[in-house]
């Protein structure tokens, strides 16, 4: 009690420095500081009489972090508190490094299942394969553990040692694993595509992440590529300093790539290019999806706004705010946002509102009637108003939901695991053929483990029916709605060998991913990848290139499919929480 005595003196006292004042305490800033005395004075009295009287014993950990959670909530997205436990989630947010095994697991069964492996990891030299369920970690048994008190049963100190005991194939086998600190590859893959192309997948912007792209860069070059392709696809983005770097791989010294205006003036800064190019000439496209975010639409918009390169995919996400970590007491953190960042053309690509809320909390897309045109360095006409446009707008064909349903429910995946115990002579890709009978056998699969899903089309119909019974229509049109029910109800079979080209494609990378990871079923799937076979065509057409560079005309190529349905199952879509250990 003596401790929330203490901290009300202090208050009270500030107040009256404030109340000395005289007249300059009606002033605005004043107020407002007022405002925060008295709001805070009011929840030290209200947290001391809950505490004091509340019938059953208060949890002040809980109840605060509750507090500060809803405080957060009335804010934007992307301003966050962590506290000491969640240390290890902010520095591999912040640096992509752990104290762990390297692999990633998911929940989601009587066990947490290990879903991928890293190559020349401890999980990796120790034996442990994709699919092996955890069931113990130093003879402590974890079934029924979510997946977040597993990752903490094996996040650690790099060099001590645990004893995982893994489920495989019915059969329990113990694994001895020496954890280190572990990096997350910023760069999964990089190699040549369509001959004469060099190809760089980037996934993340975390600490360093420019030297692996320019190592992979440098690599390629050694090839004599014609052209590059950086994939920013899925990248959500990270440390703005690292877009900076990357730009800079592609332009030369002295050019503005990014500047962030804020509340303290102070603090703006503009980031411009400050080294020698690796090459500043080559032909060059950035591939981009609804999945890139913040830092890969830094270095998107500064390619575009300084046309040194075209952008090819879908519109970006539309995160135009910059967030720097603040110490606070106790060894917590806290990600604030402090500014909005703005491209060399000048436009902030923000796409929501978050200052001002509609009453319901909601917010919204900034309105056509706020878009602004901004030119790029040639004199391009670019829009504002949220995300980066693409130079040319592929939308990616949307996934039944048939095979949507595969792959969340895993099925896609323990298949995969399945084929890869059965078939242990793959050691090249061109060893590996998917059969016919492989095909069978995965339907077999699904056939004994009762595997049934509902469209949404049945899932229509039967409202539309109940509607109809409440309406008293049914009765009216009963033969009808019999004959819609008889022609919309699906056929497992028919189904699978309707959607079995996107269904196999999956199947396809996930068993590749296990004799190849990641990086090898990254490569098999360029050669079905339709946004990387129309930038290479793009690439390898000067014409087309220098038209979409100067502004002129030119064919936009936009697939037959709903992309932006609000059903429609697209990749980037199915992504299962994962927990990195």
């Amino acid at each position: 009690m003596r401790k929330f005595r203490s901290v009300r003196l202090v208050i009270i006292l500030g107040l009256l420095i404030v109340a000395g004042t005289g007249a300059a305490f009606f002033s605005g800033q004043e107020t407002r500081d007022f405002r925060i005395a008295k709001n805070l004075d009011i929840f030290f009295s209200f947290f001391r009489e809950l505490n004091t009287f509340y019938v059953d014993e208060i949890d002040p950990d809980k109840i605060i972090r509750t507090g500060i959670d809803n405080m957060l909530k009335t804010l934007d997205p992307y301003t966050v508190f962590y506290p000491e436990s969640d240390a290890d989630e902010f520095a591999i947010l912040t640096t992509g490094k752990y104290g762990g095994i390297g692999s990633l697991i998911r929940g989601g069964g009587e066990y947490v299942v290990i879903s991928e492996v890293y190559r020349g990891f401890p999980a990796d030299l120790a034996g442990i394969k994709a699919g092996d369920k955890i069931k113990a970690v130093d003879g402590v048994s974890l079934r029924g553990a979510t997946s977040e008190k597993v990752s903490d049963q094996l996040k650690g100190n790099p060099g001590t040692e645990i004893t995982l005991t893994i489920l495989r194939n019915g059969e329990e086998k113990d694994f001895r694993v020496r954890r280190q600190r572990i990096a997350i590859p910023a760069v999964p893959y990089y190699g040549m595509t369509g001959n004469n192309t060099g190809y760089i997948r980037f996934s993340s912007f975390t600490q360093g992440c420019h030297q692996e792209v320019k190592n992979a860069l440098l690599e390629l070059k050694k090839n004599n590529p014609d052209n590059i392709i950086l994939d920013l696809r899925g990248n959500p983005g990270g440390i703005l300093t690292e877009a900076v770097e990357i730009v800079n791989l592609f332009v030369g010294p002295g050019n503005n790539v990014v500047s962030t205006k804020g509340k303290v003036s102070q603090y703006d800064e503009t980031f411009r290019t400050t080294r020698a190019a690796v090459d500043e000439d080559i032909p060059l496209a950035v591939l981009i999806n609804r999945s890139s975010a913040s830092a890969s639409e830094i270095v998107a918009g500064a390619i575009q706004d300084l046309d040194r390169g075209i952008i090819v995919g879908q519109r970006s996400y539309g995160k135009g705010l910059v967030q720097v970590s603040r110490p606070l007491s106790y060894n917590a953190q806290l990600k604030v946002t402090t500014a909005k960042y703005y491209i060399p053309s000048g436009r902030c690509i923000q796409a929501l509102d978050f200052s001002h809320r509609n009453e319901d909390g909601s917010v919204g897309y900034i309105p056509d009637s706020l878009i602004t045109e901004f030119r790029t360095r040639k004199g391009r006409v670019v829009k504002d108003g949220g995300g980066i446009t693409p130079d040319v707008h592929i939308a990616p064909a949307p996934l039944s939901q048939l095979t949507a349903e595969l792959y969340l429910r895993n099925f896609i995946f323990d298949y995969a695991t399945e084929y890869f115990w059965a078939n242990t002579g793959i050691k090249t890709q061109s060893d590996f053929v998917f059969t016919d009978s492989d095909y069978s056998g995965f339907r077999n699969m699904l056939l004994k483990n009762n595997f049934s899903y509902t469209t949404i089309t049945e899932t229509s119909l039967k409202e539309l029916i109940e509607n109809a019974k409440k309406e008293k229509y049914y009765d009216i049109h009963k033969d009808l709605f019999t004959r819609l029910e008889k022609e919309v109800t699906h056929n497992l079979d028919h189904d699978l060998e309707l959607f079995r080209e996107e269904i196999q494609e999956l199947l396809e990378e996930e068993i590749l991913s296990r004799y190849f990871y990641d990086e090898g079923a990254i490569e098999w799937s360029l050669n079905e990848d339709e946004q990387v076979k129309k930038a290479v065509e793009l690439l390898n057409s000067p014409d087309k290139y220098g038209s979409l560079l100067s502004g002129k005309p030119v064919t936009i190529f936009i697939s037959n499919s709903e992309g932006n349905s609000s059903v429609a199952f697209s990749r980037e879509t199915l992504s299962g929480e994962k927990f990195p250990v």
